[in-house]
């Protein structure tokens, strides 16, 4: 029973060694793959860093994880990264693969349903982001949209002006 305690100071030494090479290794790591792999700019990108750090604990508290094979881990997973990356900036199709595409849910005045069920987004919560933008109510908004890192846009409605559908989101027609 003393074990759940304390298992000796062999494991908290390893603990130490381990974590604070695991620890440079992969700060390393991101340095040389550039500040694109760290960014929360969608959902892969926030599965990629979830993985990093689930790697990292599972190097510094696993007796069954050699340092080195974590290295590799890490050397894996930021490599992936950096080939999707690569590729979504080069290629339409993986773009819209890994990070899909804004979404029109409000535009002049009226809900989009089909676009709100496919979202699965309540009116409450676009309500709630025309609030977080500064404005009283939907009147006041052109437009709302899920973009695609999961947050949303609210366009201010302004008076006079002919309301466009907001560059590179598709329109209430394609619905």
């Amino acid at each position: 029973m003393e074990d759940v305690f304390f298992d000796g100071w062999a494991g908290l030494a390893r603990t130490l060694v381990v974590g604070v090479m695991a620890y440079v290794v992969l700060i390393v790591f991101l340095r040389i793959s550039g500040k694109r792999t760290l960014s929360k700019m969608n959902a892969f990108d926030l599965i990629v860093t979830v993985a990093l750090g689930s790697t990292l604990a599972t190097v510094l508290l696993s007796k069954d994880v050699a340092l080195a094979e974590g290295a590799l881990a890490f050397a894996v997973l930021i490599g992936l990264q950096f080939i999707v990356t690569w590729s979504s900036v080069r290629a339409r199709w993986v773009r819209r693969l890994v990070t899909g595409e804004p979404r029109l849910l409000y535009y002049q005045g009226r809900l989009l349903p089909q676009a709100l069920l496919g979202a699965r987004v309540t009116v409450d919560e676009i309500e709630a982001a025309v609030r977080s933008s500064g404005m009283a109510n939907l009147a006041q908004a052109a437009s709302v949209i899920l973009e695609t890192d999961g947050s949303f846009s609210v366009i201010k409605r302004q008076d006079g002006q002919i309301a466009t559908v907001p560059v590179g989101v598709a329109g209430p027609q394609d619905e």
